[in-house]
């Protein structure tokens, strides 16, 4: 072990969109991958979505790769190492939701006490996680939301509207990634977790190129060390109590 100076490096971003079904996170998370790239053909999606990825051609000449049920960590993983292979930049997952469907599935057929079966699973679904984390690509991962319907006024009127909810995903997923967007209908999003600052606390906004130009700009921030200072001086503004 060894301690050092923090020091900031050039980053993989880490990101994930969650909303309901039909806020946009496919859409969106394309054209952030494109603001990261500026080059479709260094885009990849891994799809499970039956196809969705493709409704969206018309934007450039992305890659997909389609993966089959069961949609199983191993095959997620795999699925990782090809895109990486191939020298994509931005890898697409989408979505992981299915991922921990199966592994509910998986447990919820697995014979003896539910408690202790829970030790076949959790590995399984780290293993996934951590090759997410550990891709040399950049990486952002849609996740559906528990759906609910809320009576909103307008017009005069009750008007029911579709929101989202909890992700479906393992509980306290999201503090592995970088930024969390969070979907509305409107195809809007809220920054729930950002640990880059560059959006935290703004109102609403649309998912452009541009918010995937300014994570790339985040990313590719590298400070050089700076000197040692173990003296008993103190930073400008501050007086030693």
């Amino acid at each position: 072990m060894q301690l050092r100076h923090s020091q900031r490096r050039a980053a993989k971003m880490r990101l994930a969109l969650q909303g309901a079904s039909g806020s946009g996170k496919t859409y969106s998370s394309l054209l952030i991958a494109h603001g990261m790239t500026s080059d479709w053909s260094k885009i990849a999606v891994i799809d499970t979505e039956n196809g969705s990825a493709d409704l969206y051609a018309h934007l450039g000449t992305y890659n997909v790769l389609s993966l089959s049920e069961p949609y199983n960590p191993e095959k997620y993983i795999d699925a990782i190492g090809i895109c990486e292979s191939a020298g994509m930049e931005v890898i697409i997952i989408d979505s992981i939701s299915h991922c921990w469907d199966y592994l509910l599935d998986f447990h919820a057929n697995l014979q003896g006490n539910s408690f202790a079966n829970w030790a076949k699973v959790t590995p399984r679904q780290n293993a996934f996680i951590q090759r997410i984390l550990n891709s040399s690509c950049h990486v952002i991962c849609t996740m559906r939301s528990k759906q609910e319907y809320v009576l909103n006024e307008r017009n005069g009127k009750m008007i029911p509207e579709k929101v989202g909810l909890k992700a479906v995903q393992r509980d306290n997923v999201d503090y592995e990634f970088t930024i969390v967007f969070d979907v509305n209908m409107k195809h809007y999003a809220l920054a729930s977790k950002d640990r880059t600052e560059l959006f935290a606390g703004k109102a609403e906004f649309p998912l452009t190129e541009q918010v995937g130009m300014q994570i790339l700009g985040w990313c590719n921030q590298c400070r050089t060390q700076s000197s040692a200072n173990y003296g008993t001086s103190y930073p400008a503004g501050r007086v030693a109590q």
